[in-house]
């Protein structure tokens, strides 16, 4: 790891201590739902529709035999609703057949779920099994962009420069802190870069 990257990194810890997920989750099948729901909304809308959702069809088997209607009306807040439903409901049938409702520390498995890829099963294998693993979504590859830890938007190519960026760190915590950097300070509209300790290495600072 270089000197910039440990910079960032250490950096990155004293702005945000606590950097976590901020989805409330309480089991494993409650993540994966939930992480699945996320894609193109924000964390307090899941929260908010989850609560509704997990207590009608608190598990697999449950959300295996719900009703469609009644799933894509709970989550019709959080936007693309049909094809969430669809694939929750799915995924859950999966769960149920294959797993006994039991999600497992698997890979390959978990991409394989309707609407499940890289990104969510990282995040799964990460937060929920340990796992060293990194997810990208759309903060981690913005703010990864925008400091020069690559040259790419493509998350797979983001995803590994940063692992062979971050060599020895933990990489769930780097994670969250990338998270936490462009949820609230380098932002996609208006990022604070008045408040930002690595405007040095900024892209956009130095193309403009």
């Amino acid at each position: 790891m270089t000197k910039r990257s440990e910079f960032i990194f250490n950096k990155l810890g004293d702005l945000f201590p606590f950097a976590h997920c901020e989805l409330e989750y309480h089991n494993n099948f409650e993540l994966i739902v939930m992480v699945s729901l996320s894609a193109q909304t924000t964390d307090t809308k899941v929260n908010s529709v989850a609560k509704v959702l997990f207590s009608k069809y608190p598990d697999a088997f449950k959300m295996s035999i719900a009703p469609f209607s009644d799933i894509y009306d709970i989550i019709k807040p959080l936007g693309l609703a049909n094809n969430k439903t669809k694939n929750i409901i799915e995924l859950s049938k999966r769960l149920v057949a294959e797993k006994n409702g039991i999600l497992p520390n698997d890979y390959d498995y978990l991409v394989s779920l309707p609407g499940v890829g890289r990104k969510t099963a990282n995040v799964v294998l990460s937060e929920a099994f340990g796992e060293n693993r990194l997810a990208v979504d759309t903060h981690v590859a913005r703010v990864s962009y925008r400091l020069n830890l690559t040259n790419s938007t493509d998350p797979l190519i983001v995803e590994s420069d940063l692992v062979k960026e971050f060599d020895n760190v933990k990489l769930h915590t780097l994670h969250h802190r990338l998270i936490f950097m462009g949820r609230y300070l380098c932002k996609s509209i208006n990022p604070k870069c008045s408040e930002c300790p690595f405007i040095d290495y900024c892209r956009e600072k130095s193309n403009g």
